[in-house]
């Protein structure tokens, strides 16, 4: 996240009403939903993540154990069960 000094940003009439509730803090201000995108969608690190579970559940359904999974995806027993296990 990086940060943006509001004087530059904003105009004067809208940063004086701002200073009346916060003064020398910091504010957040988020996206607006629409423009909100899910963690990994930029950098397709969500893609990556959702081919490598698929490739776990088939490997499961053909038969690697679960502790074989853990050791080959370098994943801990527990989040191997939750990949194999969940509904989706």
């Amino acid at each position: 996240m990086k940060y943006v000094k509001a004087e530059s940003v904003l105009p004067q009439s809208l940063l004086s009403e701002i200073q009346k509730y916060v003064q020398g803090e910091t504010l957040y201000i988020p996206k607006e939903k629409e423009k909100h995108q899910k963690w990994g969608s930029l950098s397709g690190s969500r893609r990556v993540i959702d081919q490598r579970n698929k490739a776990i559940k088939a490997a499961f359904s053909n038969g690697t154990t679960i502790p074989e999974l853990a050791e080959e995806y370098y994943l801990s027993i527990e989040t191997i069960k939750k990949i194999v296990y969940q509904k989706r």
